[in-house]
């Protein structure tokens, strides 16, 4: 049965759609019924239309869709300042994965809370995660009321948390039974890369991926030395690998695709796949610049993702939208490339189609899913406004995001979490990253 009875009202200067038109309604509002969004328009007509429903009000709000982060390691929080200003394969062999060998669970939970409470103070709704103990991810957001697909990565040494690769294998096929019918986590299947999964994984991987309808996730051609390393082993680019392996398909997803030829491009857009585009943590490890106007241009979906807070050093997605806008703005010597409208498509209804999931969110309109943030436009930084869709991505910040449904949820009021305890949080990260720093130092 649909839901017709409001259960909350937001009202605000504007609010911007960004369904196909990208429609903006001056002094619009949102009505809200259980987790779904029944109707937008002006603010006073919902409120007349639905009487008596409790109402959140801003005069000077912005309500837009809620951010789509489609490529993160949350729980990276924990490592982030540990390694700076190193070169990737550096970084990953001599600092992370030593680290990562040292995690437990209940230090990923508490990573990954962190970094929750992170993105919903930053206007981030849904994320895609890969990472280590993918249950503990999911328990924390399950606290949280986040919207997130999760999913354990694989590769050929043994896991610091399943051991042997077959048992990352069973713990997979039980996270997508665990979780096949939870309305806000969905699993993925997750090979780490080419350069640490062997054909035979990748290959195993990807038919369960198609046997489960779930994404399958997987770094690729992030950088030269990885371009170089495929090369030297299999004769192939990794996106040429993956395609004589039969794997390219709509079900992927591809997080970093730096180093692609014109013709890599027309292939990933022939097989559908689909891109995570992350151009902070990119530029900070010097892998290079994305070729995502050219990639959009051949139809590629391109969504935006910050990565870890170890390579970023953060989870803000209007921070990773401006700079999106602007370096492909010097890369291309075109100011008109990657406008302000695309880069917000990419953070929103684009990421939501990176996930399979733009029929549900990514946009207000009506039967889709309550997930939406209201911004505060009062502020110097954010006046004058002409064009809304501009401030968004070259003059807001995440620090803007004062309220946060998803869901239907209120999971955030007046800047103040509404499901996450954020001082406990932050007293146990502390804690565990005096741990951390302790043995770095030997003791």
């Amino acid at each position: 049965m649909s839901q017709s009875r409001a259960d909350l009202i937001l009202t605000g200067q504007y609010l911007l759609t960004l369904d196909k038109d990208q429609t903006l309604i001056e002094a619009g509002g949102i009505a809200i019924g259980g987790d779904t969004i029944l109707a937008v328009g002006k603010g006073s007509e919902l409120q007349a239309r639905y009487p008596g429903v409790a109402v959140i009000a801003e005069p000077h709000g912005l309500i837009m869709p809620g951010l789509v982060n489609v490529h993160t390691h949350a729980a990276m929080s924990l490592f982030r300042g540990l390694a700076d200003d190193l070169p990737l394969m550096q970084w990953l062999q001599e600092y992370i994965f030593p680290r990562e060998a040292t995690l437990t669970g209940e230090m990923v939970y508490q990573g990954t809370l962190l970094s929750l409470c992170e993105m919903i103070r930053s206007g981030t709704t849904s994320f895609c995660d890969m990472y280590l103990f993918a249950g503990e991810v999911a328990r924390a957001v399950e606290q949280s009321g986040m919207r997130a697909w999760i999913g354990e990565v694989l590769y050929d040494f043994p896991s610091p948390h399943y051991g042997e690769l077959e048992n990352g294998f069973a713990y997979s096929r039980e996270l997508l039974e665990r979780y096949r019918h939870h309305p806000l986590i969905t699993v993925t299947l997750d090979p780490h890369a080419v350069y640490t999964c062997s054909p035979d994984l990748l290959t195993r991987l990807g038919v369960l991926a198609r046997e489960q309808g779930a994404l399958y996730v997987i770094h690729l051609a992030e950088n030269e030395e990885e371009v170089r390393t495929c090369r030297e082993r299999y004769g192939r680019t990794p996106v040429e690998h993956l395609e004589a392996l039969g794997l390219l398909g709509p079900q992927v997803v591809a997080a970093h695709c730096v180093m692609l030829s014109e013709a890599e491009i027309a292939l990933l857009a022939e097989r559908g796949v689909k891109v995570a585009h992350c151009p902070e943590s990119n530029l900070k490890l010097a892998s290079g610049v994305a070729p995502a106007v050219r990639m959009l241009a051949s139809g590629l979906v391109v969504g935006l993702g910050t990565d870890g807070s170890a390579s970023n050093n953060d989870v803000d997605m209007f921070g990773e939208m401006n700079t999106a806008a602007k370096i492909h703005k010097a890369a291309c010597m075109d100011p008109t490339a990657m406008s302000a409208a695309v880069t917000l498509h990419a953070a929103t209804l684009g990421g939501a189609a990176v996930l399979g999931a733009d029929a549900v969110i990514g946009s207000l309109e009506p039967g889709k899913k309550a997930d939406c943030i209201v911004l505060d436009l009062n502020q110097p930084h954010l006046t004058p406004i002409y064009h809304p869709v501009s401030h968004l991505v070259y003059a807001a910040r995440g620090s803007d995001v004062i309220h946060s449904v998803i869901n239907g949820r209120v999971v955030m009021r007046d800047r103040q979490l509404q499901t996450l305890d954020e001082q406990a949080i932050l007293a146990r990260v502390r804690a565990i990253g005096a741990g951390m720093g302790r043995c770095l130092n030997g003791g």
